[in-house]
């Protein structure tokens, strides 16, 4: 899958394990560590319908406030929030990574 980010802290983040924006950088090691985890199942996949088959990610569709968001989980407190759309032929194979949230804050 084609993976693009929305802003430049959270490609730092997976390219350097790191970043000096406010809003990532007190996070822990083992979830930045995680996150690029996930950053590269996303990248593995040939199309979008391939992150069912991990389980570990519990995949979902948002609906409500979100409706049109994609997330995964980095782990149990923590999402991934990306948009999906399709290519040409209308298989799902770009992800725009948006945030990274703390679940139920």
């Amino acid at each position: 899958m084609n993976i693009e980010f929305e802003n430049a802290a959270l490609e730092e983040l997976y390219t350097n394990g790191a970043t000096q924006d406010h809003q990532y950088k007190r996070l822990p090691k083992d979830i930045i560590k995680r996150y690029i985890k996930v950053v590269n199942y996303i990248k593995g996949v040939r199309r979008l319908e391939d992150l069912f088959l991990i389980k570990s990610l519990h995949y979902e569709k948002k609906k409500g406030d979100l409706n049109g968001v994609d997330a995964v989980w980095i782990n149990d407190q923590y999402r991934l929030f990306f948009y999906s759309s399709p290519d040409e032929t209308g298989i799902i194979v770009n992800a725009l990574l948006f945030e990274i949230s703390k679940h139920y804050e």
